[in-house]
């Protein structure tokens, strides 16, 4: 069980967020005062730290910046009730890995540590083939060797990065990932390797890059084939080097970085198209895996099933089962959309069933623009399937709607119905 460390000097929110790190499956120690846990605690037993900001002796900047001094790069999540942009920038340049404000919910913070320190909740291996791959996973966990992961789209690739950092000996260190197709060239430059004030119109501020704020833990490039050739020269001095020019910098800037990547095409073909260069190519290839697609192991489909269902039972309230004639149709079903369409029609059926049943003629294929949720308990599902869709595609809406089966424009209406903050 992994420890988090929580800093606030008010009781309410330390045993607030001491309840819900027990509940996330963690092992919570809470502290009033940072300067005693500068003095008597050995920072190196956790694997995150959240801190208030405003706090009597010291306050949570000036902590962050003391640990930082000190060689601790324990992840961190700075929380306060009297946010602002001088104090967030403060935060994220000391290396913070995220700023919130309160109030927040702890559904936020949940969803915000799960991609910090990865679980095996989403590991299902029943087949062979899955066993196998997680056998190997944990084999080259142990090591530093780059790691190419492989396969068609919504198979777990991610899933499986996250589990080879799980057991790497950077597991307390963070987890950072980054979808190299769904941001533009010019902001995929600058979120990798960082920028300077002033380095572009916009950059008001020194913003530190994904690998710095990956440094000693793991970056995961996803979908690196989407990435353009100009960057993929300097990605290949970043490994070479083991270092990075910020946007705009004048020196580099050291790092210790593992490296994941992953891919649903085929790298050395595009090589041979001039699409990705050859020496970049055989740098992150060192390790390839290639994770099945879900029809060649069936017998990972009914129980990766129960564990969608049992997501959305906490989320519901409600209890879900399938029938077996469903449980047939689901290990007959081809799945091209892999585990991904597996989550989803999941979700949609069990949101149009009326008793938890979940059966063949409750068929999600239904689930289109005319039959979207209306009201209850549903309507709160469906802002939950959107929201998740959402953070999946971090933002993309022509992805996320994809995904729920919608039309972009269906999707758009359904944003600003429910208020979410517009991406």
């Amino acid at each position: 069980m992994k420890s988090v460390l929580i800093i606030d000097d008010e009781p309410e929110m330390r045993f607030a967020l001491k309840e819900a790190m027990s509940r996330f499956g963690f092992n919570p120690t809470t502290y009033r005062d940072p300067v005693e846990v500068l003095s008597n605690v050995n920072l190196s037993n956790f694997s995150l730290i959240i801190t208030d900001v405003k706090m009597p002796k010291m306050d949570g900047l000036q902590f962050l910046s003391e640990i930082r001094k000190k060689g601790i790069f324990t992840p961190v999540i700075v929380i306060t009730g009297y946010g602002n942009v001088e104090d967030a920038v403060k935060a994220m340049k000391l290396g913070a890995v995220d700023y919130i404000l309160k109030p927040f919910s702890m559904e936020t913070l949940k969803s915000l540590i799960s991609r910090l320190l990865p679980g095996d909740e989403n590991i299902i291996a029943e087949s062979r083939e899955m066993k196998r791959i997680l056998e190997i996973a944990k084999e080259i966990a142990k090591t530093d060797i780059t790691v190419l992961v492989t396969g068609e789209s919504g198979v777990g690739k991610e899933v499986v990065a996250r589990y080879i950092h799980k057991y790497s000996p950077r597991a307390n260190q963070p987890f950072v990932a980054i979808n190299c197709a769904a941001i533009t060239e010019t902001l995929l430059e600058a979120e990798l390797f960082g920028h300077e004030k002033g380095a572009f119109t916009g950059a008001t501020e020194r913003k530190l890059g994904k690998f710095e704020l990956a440094n000693r833990g793991t970056i995961l490039l996803d979908e690196i084939s989407e990435m353009a050739y100009r960057l993929q020269a300097k990605l290949l001095r970043v490994i070479q080097e083991k270092e990075v020019d910020r946007v705009g910098g004048t020196r580099p800037i050291p790092i210790d970085v593992r490296i994941i990547a992953t891919t649903n095409k085929d790298l050395a073909e595009e090589v041979k198209k001039g699409n990705f260069r050859e020496d970049l190519f055989y740098r992150i290839n060192v390790f390839p895996l290639r994770i099945p697609p879900l029809r060649e192991r069936s017998d990972d489909i009914v129980p990766l099933a129960e564990l969608f269902l049992k997501r959305l039972s906490d989320k519901m309230l409600k209890s879900f089962t399938i029938t077996e004639e469903m449980k047939k149709y689901l290990i007959n079903r081809s799945w091209p959309g892999n585990v991904r369409e597996l989550e989803n029609f999941i979700y949609r059926t069990a949101v149009l069933s009326h008793d938890g049943e979940l059966r063949l003629s409750e068929d999600a294929t239904v689930f289109q623009e005319k039959s979207f949720i209306k009201t209850g308990k549903l309507k709160t599902a469906e802002k939950d399937l959107i929201m998740d869709a959402l953070q999946k595609t971090e933002g993309n809406r022509t992805k996320a709607a994809k995904i729920l089966g919608i039309s972009v424009r269906t999707l758009r209406n359904k944003i600003k119905e429910y208020g979410f903050k517009d991406s």
